[in-house]
């Protein structure tokens, strides 16, 4: 409300006001008969109802020289402000300040620029008092002139600041999550935004990260809502301490986050982090006196390279994710432009697994398990391997998972224990045999019972048959899992406690489960050996609780002498992997048992060297401005093996190009006929799928920069840009014997 032209002056203060209209002087205050005769009301009769505004606290009137001091201020307003000291006589801009979240509309440049304009102006929001204790107003006035000066204002201000919290407060519940308190979905799609235009003009890069919880239903199930809504609350706090920003964290829904990280490409850092999420989400939760535990998988995207656009980002970070849940859950991957294929590819290999047993496409393998002092063989482990008809050999690590998602993995897993209990009662030595069980298996009150039926229909005695039991099983705490340890038992069979230090250890557990063994994941052996690794101190201490706790130990996965010489110096009492042997079929393991006794010397490099991947992959290298297309037989994180050039000489330096910007700076260090090894200067890191990636991609900008342009479609090859009259030759590298080893010349560029 702005009452123009009026205002009235405080009791005994009339000798401060001024009529005469000199230049300059204070606005006088209207009289009541100047009131009147703005409303048409009798003098008396206006007098009284603007009284009766201020004191009902609806609004108060003022009034301020020409010089921007006020001279007039309504009794209740001039209480309140009172406590930096009597507003009479201060200026507007000394007593209002700016409200910086109203932009130009609330600003105190908006004010100086009105009052400087000296024109009407209404509803400016500004604050009064300290930054702490905020007091909002908003505030209008009328320009008073007098014989043609300006003589100052005569205005309206209300008290705002209870709307103002609400206002703040209803902006808050749509854009944050009431149970945690995160920023919601709405929000971060808002900030993801403005990240994502702002970082586009300097060309940096954005990552995203979505978070699902893995068993999260179950806590919801079997402890109540109220638990899973306090469950929640504790994931937020983790996820927060570890990314130590609230404000880049967010939950999008159910047991649903989101995470982003401007300015981050680096896909070193990323799965670090990624590992270190999951690994803080897995450990114990206590929700009223009860323990509960989950995990969870990442998804991660990274942006311009996998969507320049907010919703593009998050879909590919939404396929990511789908993928790690796919590959057996608890575990991070990046997006890559193969995911859409890969999940068509899983939907097929599912349909085929379901066939899979009839038709006899499984066999088991047996791969011995060693005493590490002497060399003997003291039992083996069965291995499964699917031999599909038109992939060949396919990994466990792709279709175990699958099986478990879709139900067949207690068909299979049955098949698994009947076979290898078949097999070592055949055999001539009697090793003993041990056999994977998956927690779906663990889980079925059945199992016991399979068990034995295995062990009458074989004919094997219960002492030779191990059964390798992961950390999963304990997820389903109570009384059923100890009822099923025990009837295992009283079965005679061992049970070793398989992976232990690369899920959800307790030591907890170790107390009541009647363990014989302690099976140490080959996460721990590798890398054991580099100097300031900490792999060897964790095997240290598991060796040594296995031997309070009168256990055996195998280390899993040892293929170099340096790693086999650890592991005896560690006091490991078994040794498993290529150091010995590979996983032979049954036909070539019992050839190897016919002298009775079977000691294996072991063999293989005198290092550890990192793990080779064998493909069969159309990739390109790139030497100056030529680009040759190559096979990619095998890679590891420090070089790979390639074909298709001939005769390269030593020390030529290539730049490999592994497809979605992925480029490898790299040196020939070994090279026959058409196999050259190639040496990457920086090493690749995880995908978390247990692929490799490069550390940072090469975005479109750069490579537009350096002459380089993607071929087919965005994941084609890269092609040489030399205009459209330029012709790039390609020389082989058996006529080039007077190559000089020029470095490549754009990489400077790129």
């Amino acid at each position: 409300m702005v009452i123009r032209r009026m205002a009235w002056g405080r009791p005994g203060n009339s000798g401060n006001e001024r009529s005469d209209g000199v230049a300059g002087a204070p606005a006088a205050a209207p009289t009541a008969r100047d009131a009147a005769k703005a409303t048409g009301l009798a003098p008396d009769h206006a007098t009284a109802l603007c009284r009766a505004y201020e004191a009902l606290g609806l609004g108060a009137f003022w009034s301020s020289d020409a010089d921007g001091r006020l001279t007039y201020l309504s009794p209740a307003a001039r209480a309140l402000l009172a406590g930096e000291g009597d507003p009479i006589g201060r200026t507007l801009l000394d007593l209002f300040h700016h409200d910086e979240t109203q932009g130009d509309n609330g600003s105190e440049r908006s004010l100086r620029f009105v009052l400087a304009r000296r024109t009407r102006f209404e509803r400016l929001t500004v604050r009064t008092g300290p930054a702490s204790q905020p007091r909002w107003w908003s505030l209008s006035g009328e320009a008073v002139h007098h014989r043609g000066q300006f003589a100052g204002f005569h205005g309206h201000c209300a008290d705002i600041s209870d709307q103002r919290r609400h206002a703040e407060e209803s902006s808050h519940m749509a854009l944050h999550d009431p149970l945690t308190g995160l920023a919601n979905r709405r929000h971060m799609n808002q900030t993801l935004a403005r990240k994502l235009a702002a970082l586009a003009s300097t060309r940096r890069g954005c990552a995203t990260m979505l978070i699902d919880l893995d068993r999260f239903k179950q806590v919801n199930d079997t402890l109540g809502h109220a638990a899973g809504d306090a469950l929640l609350k504790q994931v937020a706090d983790r996820l927060v301490r570890l990314v130590g920003d609230a404000s880049r964290v967010c939950r999008l829904g159910g047991d649903e986050f989101q995470i982003i990280l401007p300015e981050v490409e680096d896909r070193g850092h990323l799965g670090e982090l990624a590992e270190a999420l999951i690994e803080d989400i897995s450990q114990p939760y206590l929700i009223d006196g009860s323990r509960c535990l989950i995990g969870a998988s990442i998804g991660v995207a990274i942006a311009p390279f996998d969507g320049a656009a907010a919703d593009d980002l998050v879909r590919s970070a939404d396929l990511a994710l789908y993928a790690a849940k796919g590959s057996g859950r608890g575990r991070f991957r990046f997006f890559s432009s193969d995911l859409l294929k890969a999940a068509e590819d899983r939907k097929a290999l599912e349909e085929d697994l379901h066939d899979a047993l009839a038709q006899g496409q499984f066999a088991l393998h047996y791969q011995p398990i060693v005493k590490a002092q002497s060399n003997q063989v003291i039992g083996v482990e069965a291995l499964l391997r699917w031999n599909h008809p038109e992939h060949g050999q396919v990994s466990p690590a792709r279709f175990i998972p699958i099986a478990e998602e879709s139900n067949l993995i207690r068909t299979i897993g049955e098949w698994v224990l009947r076979k290898a209990c078949a097999d070592a009662a055949g055999w001539e030595v009697p090793l003993r045999v041990a056999v994977n069980v998956s927690p779906v298996q663990f889980a079925d009150e059945a199992f016991p019972a399979l068990v034995t039926s295995a062990l009458a229909q074989s004919g094997l005695d219960p002492a030779r048959l191990e059964l390798e039991i992961t950390e999963g099983v304990f997820l389903e705490e109570g009384g059923q899992t100890d009822a099923r340890f025990n009837a295992l038992k009283g079965l005679g069979v061992r049970l070793a406690l398989d992976d232990f230090g690369t899920g959800y250890s307790s030591l907890g557990y170790l107390k009541s489960a009647p363990f014989d063994k302690i099976k140490i994941d080959q996460s721990f052996v590798r890398g054991a050996t580099q100097p300031g690794n900490r792999n060897r101190a964790i095997i240290t201490a598991i060796v040594a609780l296995a031997q309070a706790l009168d256990m055996e130990t195998t280390a899993e996965g040892v293929e170099s002498f340096d790693q086999f010489d650890l592991m005896k110096a560690l006091c490991v009492s078994h040794v498993q992997g290529f150091i010995y042997s590979q996983p032979l079929d049954n036909d070539t393991f019992v050839a190897g048992l016919s002298g009775g006794d079977w000691t294996i010397e072991p063999s293989g490099p005198a290092r550890q060297r990192h793990q080779r991947q064998a493909m069969f992959r159309r990739v390109g290298v790139v030497h100056e401005d030529h680009y040759y297309p190559v096979v990619l037989r095998n890679l590891s994180k420090s070089g790979a093996l390639i074909e298709g050039l001939l005769e390269v000489p030593l020390d030529t330096p290539f730049v490999l190009d592994l497809g979605d910007g992925q480029l490898v700076v790299s040196r020939v260090r070994r090279s026959q006929g058409h196999q050259q090894g190639l040496e990457f200067e920086q090493e690749l890191v995880s995908d978390g799928n247990g692929g490799l990636c490069t550390r940072y991609r090469v975005s479109p900008y750069q490579l537009s920069a350096a002459g380089l342009t993607l071929g087919a479609g965005p994941n084609g090859p890269l092609q040489i840009n030399r205009g459209p009259n330029a012709k790039v030759t390609m020389p082989a590298f058996a006529m080039a014997t007077d190559w000089n080893g020029a470095g490549l010349a754009w990489t400077d560029a790129a």
